[in-house]
């Protein structure tokens, strides 16, 4: 995933869940935010990231904020990309080649009961659904989700275990929107019931894959899983 026109810029504020104040080489700007979570530990005031400018659009902002570069202590800054959008596009590239084969059918956006799927597959006898998260957080090298209660991700966690009960192959996919993490977790402290979901659903047959990513400014691959620990 690429995208075509980035410049640096510094985090001022964020009014709501839509918008920040960033400061650039024109003075202060309004863009928009491709991340309605909470992300209070990336977008610290002072703090460098990047904005895209997307193309044949009318809006009322000229870019978005894709990527941030988090402070760390003693450490060089993180980068990490939030922008939402993206978890699904690097996945439906990446599953193929690492959890099916390279001609794999796949299509998007996929009804199956009273969930809607991010990823329905056919390979060769297999058929199988997979759901995708991004993963913004990170904990002293740890990828953590989610950040805030999500509700929908367990209700998407209960539809893959019965797509599993009645045949399909089901897969949660991590996709980790940085590099150089040790492990994936669930985040416990912050929603405990997504993470006994989760537990729940990998008992029932559902497979837990995290992929971390490289990342740069104007450029996101997912790489290698790392561990998922549960």
């Amino acid at each position: 995933m690429k995208y075509s026109n980035i410049k640096k810029a510094e985090f001022i504020a964020r009014p709501n869940r839509f918008v920040a104040i960033v400061r650039t080489e024109r003075g202060e700007e309004t863009v928009h935010v491709k991340n309605t979570g909470r992300c209070r530990e990336l977008l610290v005031p002072g703090v460098a990231v990047y904005l895209n400018r997307p193309g044949g659009e009318k809006r009322k902002t000229e870019y978005d904020l894709v990527a941030v570069e988090k402070q760390r202590e003693g450490m060089a800054p993180l980068l990490i990309n939030m922008d939402s959008q993206l978890p699904n596009a690097v996945a439906a590239e990446w599953i193929r080649g690492n959890l099916l084969s390279p001609n794999a059918q796949i299509k998007r956006e996929v009804f199956y009961g009273d969930s809607r799927f991010d990823i329905y597959f056919e390979d060769g006898d297999r058929r199988g659904f997979a759901e995708v998260k991004g993963v913004t957080l990170e904990e002293d090298g740890v990828a953590r989700f989610p950040d805030a209660p999500t509700e929908r991700g367990i209700k998407h966690l209960k539809g893959l275990a019965r797509a599993v009960e009645e045949g399909y192959d089901a897969y949660v996919i991590f996709i980790v929107q940085m590099e150089g993490m040790k492990r994936f977790e669930p985040n416990d402290a912050t929603h405990p019931q997504f993470g006994e979901a989760l537990r729940r659903a990998a008992e029932k047959g559902v497979k837990v894959v995290a992929a971390e990513c490289e990342v740069r400014p104007d450029s996101v691959v997912a790489q290698n899983r790392i561990p998922v620990v549960l």
